[in-house]
């Protein structure tokens, strides 16, 4: 077995299990012990598992919700890079869905010339679309969550079958083969799985620190992705998955 592919079958392992010994993980995967530790240790830079005693088990700190501030100032030149490369998909008379995230907002700047209409629980989009007659903006209201600076909703999610979403550009905590496409904040969820699940395209914006990451809830399989726009190329592993289930695997520059 490939590395690439042990370490997310030893991630989905500890997973399942919350918490290991390094042992276990030796005889079930059938390696030796200083491959395990290593393995072990790419999990735990990773940050979403912590050493214990002997093994190694699930960080429950991952599940903490970031602020938005904070989530803003990491990796900003690649997020606008992503931002800039997933505009190029957005056209005049579009139909589209921007999520909540620091990824998603960076898209404004390269949208704001062209006539579109654009249904976002984003509050930082609202308000910054605020000077551009030319972008139509719906929002579906909810629950303000201060933390991510967007809406989420828990009533009334009949009312987006009225809407006919032609791309959604999704954000995420982080994705993974094993937990799919995740988020942090339980009011969002249910919002941006009625959103993947209506729009004729889905585009995932992340950059290269989201992979083989993940947060409190997952919100859709990874295959649900048509478009994955990121600022780095994946892991052998990714790109395999990617063409296997026809996702079109985007860099940006």
């Amino acid at each position: 077995m490939i590395k690439d592919k042990r370490v997310n079958k030893i991630e989905e392992y500890i997973i399942q299990h919350k918490s290991v010994s390094l042992d276990e993980l030796m005889n079930v995967f059938k390696v030796s012990k200083n491959t395990i530790r290593r393995d072990v240790q790419e999990l735990v830079d990773s940050g979403d598992f912590k050493k214990v005693y002997g093994g190694v088990a699930v960080n429950d700190e991952r599940a903490k919700l970031e602020s938005f501030h904070d989530r803003q100032v990491r990796n900003q030149t690649e997020k606008e890079m992503i931002g800039k490369a997933a505009a190029n998909y957005v056209h005049d008379g579009d139909i589209i869905f921007i999520d909540s995230g620091t990824t998603t907002i960076e898209m404004i700047d390269y949208i704001n010339i062209k006539q579109v209409t654009v249904i976002t629980n984003n509050l930082d989009f609202i308000v910054r679309a605020l000077p551009y007659e030319n972008i139509n903006v719906i929002t579906p209201g909810g629950i303000l969550e201060r933390k991510t600076n967007s809406f989420g909703i828990l009533k009334y999610m009949d009312m987006l079958n009225t809407y006919n979403i032609n791309k959604a550009f999704m954000a995420s905590t982080g994705i993974s083969l094993s937990n799919g496409v995740t988020n942090a904040s339980p009011l969002e969820s249910e919002l941006k799985s009625s959103i993947v699940n209506r729009s004729s395209e889905v585009f995932l914006l992340i950059d290269h620190n989201k992979f083989d990451k993940y947060g409190l809830m997952t919100y859709c399989g990874l295959d649900k992705i048509d478009f994955l726009i990121t600022d780095a190329i994946p892991s052998e592993v990714y790109q395999s998955y990617a063409k296997k289930n026809d996702i079109q695997l985007i860099i940006a520059e």
